[in-house]
């Protein structure tokens, strides 16, 4: 017979019920403490209940969400072993408080900004870490790795004024930095390499990075390059970050592989940057769930001491409910009003709540819904990072509730334009003056100036921050450079294998590209530090021959026989695999590939990263991590397969891309090359292990990173011309490939090209010769970009006084005739250097949308093929009249242009 309380069928129902008797005992007890003592009641004996089996290590589901209290009682905090001097810490933290606010309002009248608001509110979030929890580098040569939120800078700036790090002179240059003596606005490795590791200001990369730095520090341990499992990764954030999708993008991997190496702690001051994160909502519950659902340990510190009283006194439950219930807009507004109102809007909702308001004073009132978070309060925050260490097994996100722009006065918290607000006046300075208690006396402020304030080198406050830091390892954040041997050359063997060619088999860029990896991971010295990284598209790219001899990491190994056990080539996942395979991701594997690029100054230990992707998707899709990358100063290979915008035959306009070394151009810290042959791929990839890796010539900066286009268009490659000077030509980017054989006296041009190109040029080359009397000498333009750089720094030698003429106008020296560029690419690529060529220049090139063809039929789409060179040849010649005009003419008829 059926149950008629059972309305709704279960998936429970699938499971077999050994004792439905049981069962309906158990429903039925809920059922009665429900009409007995209410919803509520039975909603929290449920909870419980849930615990306990938690506690027992019965498997059952997670609720996502907890009620709006703390994770950490204040009964339970002594059990986390503060150790620290409560009143010292507040002392250093309002002198920080202080000079942050001071050096932003002293850069106004420079109107170069800052922001105060964020770092007010998250003061005692960093103050707690630094004086408790974050590891220097001193310790192991790798100690924590801190992200830093971008808008925070000027605590952090302020902290290492006070510890003598920084001069008043430099906080008097924030944002001021072209003199040389300045502060970046946000942490900027490249700008300030001895203090900042990572940049985190691009909003969201911070957290993505993060996952990935902690996952990298495990690949490491696991691999054997370097036990770093005592390092761990911290990403401070703000709760109007996690909107951008990189924030929580791989939230699943940071759970799925067991992560507790990390920890994000959120500042949830309720607040964006025009208004609340959640007007009619609420941002920490909505976090909380996400990141329980993700399969993340959550911790929330949401109230301080002063709401102690207020929840002694809800016997009812009523001020929990009243809490969840609240949006964060209203919050907000309750941290700007008066008693009276929060009595009548907060309170007024509940007659239980009316009660206990006749219990609290107005100023117990106001202290708790204005400043009382536990966001702002150093025992809170310590019990909340112990128990982040202590958690096992998987990451821990801290939800800490603050106050944006505490301590700045009743002008600034909470207020919705206060990320904006950029100075405080000089009577606002005086009342934060009072409020932290600070030993600044009125005259100090000099014709209206605010001073910054220090307590002296040998004061208590400046001994005791230096302590705890030297106890814990040294000054944080700071970015260290180890002094390690460079690394030793591969055999000469290895490259060189490729100057014989491939004879008459046809060998795409991409495949040669990927032997030379596989030689390279075998050297006895270098081999190991080899990185590499592909997202899904391995056996796109002809990588799957690597699975079984370098594996695939994964921190499980491989739990399971695969499918493809019995092939030479199987899928094979180890502890200790060398491959990241990173599914699809480019974000991810950009990120993985920074923690590797950056593991020189990170952890002392130099990894050569490749990471190979289908080109459309490289820059276009994660252009902003490149920048990253570049600020990070990041060292590695960037390979952009499957490149050009028709050797992609059949995938369409998605897929063809026309416009990568367009983008990449434009970061000064990537050396993009578009290689032509299997020899130019080595000596590109030589030269860059050299540069990044090896000894370097004198003045040349290491801290770049190559990027090299490679096709999938098989090709017979060529021998490497035995020509005096060719690797550095290369490397330069610009060589006369094949010169042109014919009469004396008959017309001359110059083809340059690039990559895939190269092929079509040859083609023309022959046409020209065979079929109209013209002599083409072929070039093959390795870099584009390269050359335009170097062909820069020639200009601006010349306005300082100095003799020198761009590379590309001394290789064309000699060239007769007049230029024709193409490649795979719009003609904003090879048009980079055209002012600098001396003779007629004129380009071919592949712009607007890609197509889906054969290759063939895109080539003369675009305008690239033999013929259309041919043609575009011929009307260079006819302008100059060294070829009738007819002859252009004759040309489109013959090919059907």
């Amino acid at each position: 017979m059926t149950d008629p309380t059972r309305i709704q069928p279960s998936e429970l129902d699938q499971l077999p019920d050994r004792d439905p008797e049981e069962t309906a005992e158990w429903q039925a007890s809920l059922d009665a403490v429900t009409a007995a003592a209410g919803p509520h009641r039975a909603a929290y004996l449920m909870r419980r209940t849930l615990e306990r089996a938690e506690g027992a290590g019965l498997a059952l589901p997670k609720l996502l969400e907890t009620d709006y209290v703390n994770t950490i009682p204040t009964s339970a905090e002594a059990g986390y072993g503060f150790d620290g001097d409560e009143e010292m810490e507040a002392r250093i933290t309002a002198w920080n408080r202080w000079n942050a606010a001071a050096m932003v309002t002293r850069g106004a009248k420079y109107g170069v900004g800052g922001h105060i608001a964020t770092f007010a509110s998250a003061a005692w979030l960093y103050e707690t870490g630094f004086n408790h929890f974050f590891h220097g580098k001193e310790r192991d040569g790798s100690g924590d790795q801190l992200f830093i939120q971008g808008h925070a800078s000027p605590g952090i700036y302020a902290r290492a004024f006070l510890d003598g790090r920084l001069t008043e002179a430099q906080l008097d240059n924030f944002r001021q930095e072209s003199g040389g003596n300045g502060l970046p606005s946000y942490p900027h490795p490249r700008r300030l390499p001895w203090l900042w590791e990572f940049p985190t200001v691009s909003m969201g990369l911070g957290p993505l990075s993060a996952i990935y730095q902690a996952r990298f520090n495990r690949y490491l341990t696991n691999r054997g390059i370097k036990d770093v499992s005592a390092s761990h990764v911290w990403a401070f954030l703000g709760d109007g970050e996690m909107d951008e999708p990189e924030s929580t993008a791989a939230l699943a991997l940071a759970a799925r592989e067991g992560l507790d190496n990390l920890t994000f702690v959120i500042n949830c001051n309720l607040q964006r940057l025009d208004g609340p994160v959640r007007a009619n909502f609420k941002i920490v519950q909505e976090l909380e769930a996400q990141f329980r659902g993700a399969g993340w340990n959550v911790v929330k510190s949401l109230w301080g001491t002063a709401w102690d009283e207020l929840f002694r006194l809800d016997t009812t439950g009523a001020l929990v409910r009243r809490l969840r219930e609240v949006p964060d807009a209203q919050v907000q507004t309750y941290q700007t009003r008066d008693a009276a109102y929060i009595r009548e809007d907060f309170f007024g909702k509940d007659p239980a709540l009316v009660e206990m308001a006749k219990l609290l004073s107005d100023d117990k009132i106001v202290e708790c819904f204005h400043t009382s978070r536990g966001g702002h309060e150093a025992r809170k925050v310590f019990a909340a990072y112990k128990a982040a260490l202590g958690h096992r097994g998987a990451p821990t996100v801290i939800l800490a509730q603050t106050v944006k722009g505490h301590t700045l006065g009743r002008g600034f918290a909470s207020k919705n334009a206060n990320h904006q607000m950029k100075k405080l006046s000089v009577d606002e300075f005086k009342d934060m003056r009072d409020l932290l208690d600070l030993p600044i006396p009125d005259s100090a402020f000099a014709d209206g100036q605010v001073p910054y304030g220090h307590p002296g080198a040998d004061a208590p406050e400046v001994r005791y921050l230096q302590e705890r830091r030297a106890a814990l390892g040294g000054p944080a954040p700071a970015r260290r450079v180890h002094p390690v041997a460079p690394l030793p050359a591969p055999a000469e063997k290895v490259f060189a294998a490729f100057d014989k060619g491939s004879g008459s088999q046809s060998v795409a860029t991409t495949m040669a590209f990927v032997r030379l990896v596989k030689d390279l991971v075998r050297d006895k010295e270098t081999g190991r530090r080899w990185v590499p990284i592909v997202p899904d598209e391995a056996r796109t790219f002809g990588m799957e021959s690597l699975f079984p001899s370098l594996g695939i990491y994964s921190p499980k190994g491989q739990t399971y026989e695969p499918v493809d056990r019995d092939q030479l080539m199987y899928y094979k996942e180890a502890v200790n695999g060398q491959i990241l395979n990173e599914g699809i991701t480019e974000a991810g594997s950009m990120a993985d590939f920074i923690a590797a690029s950056t593991a020189y100054s990170t952890h002392g230990e130099p990894m050569i990263p490749f990471y190979i992707f289908y080109s459309m998707f490289g820059w276009q899709r994660t252009a902003d991590q490149m920048w990253q990358l570049g600020d990070q100063l990041g060292r590695g290979f960037l390979v952009g397969a499957t490149a050009g915008r028709t050797t992609l035959t059949g995938e369409g306009l998605q897929h063809a891309d026309g416009h990568s070394p367009v983008i990449a151009a434009t970061n000064p810290a990537a050396l993009s090359y578009d290689p032509a042959f299997a020899y130019e791929v080595a000596v590109i990839v030589k030269d860059g292990l050299r540069r990044m890796y090896g000894e370097g010539a004198p003045g040349e900066d290491p801290n770049v990173f190559y990027y090299l286009t490679v096709y999938n268009e098989p090709m017979p490659q060529p021998a490497k011309p035995a020509v005096e000077g060719i690797d550095e030509a290369i490397v330069k980017g610009l060589y006369r490939f094949r010169e042109g054989s014919g009469a004396e006296d008959a017309p001359r041009i110059q083809l340059l090209s690039s990559g895939t190109a190269i092929h079509w040029a040859l083609q023309a080359q022959q046409m020209l010769a065979a079929e109209w009397g013209v002599t083409a000498d072929v070039w093959s333009a390795t870099s584009w970009t390269e050359l335009r750089r170097d062909a820069l720094e020639a200009d601006a030698a010349l306005l300082r006084g100095e003799e020198r003429v761009p590379y590309v106008r001394q290789a064309l020296a000699d060239a007769q005739g007049p230029v024709l560029a193409v490649s795979d690419y719009m003609r904003q690529v090879p048009d980079q250097i055209a002012q600098w060529v001396e003779q007629d220049y004129s380009s071919l090139g592949a712009d607007g949308f890609g197509l889906s063809d054969t290759r063939e039929a895109a080539r003369r789409h675009f305008g690239v093929d033999a013929p259309s060179i041919v043609v575009a040849a011929l009307a260079q010649l006819a302008k100059r009249g060294e070829v009738p005009a007819s002859a252009v003419k004759d040309a489109r008829e013959r090919y059907g242009l």
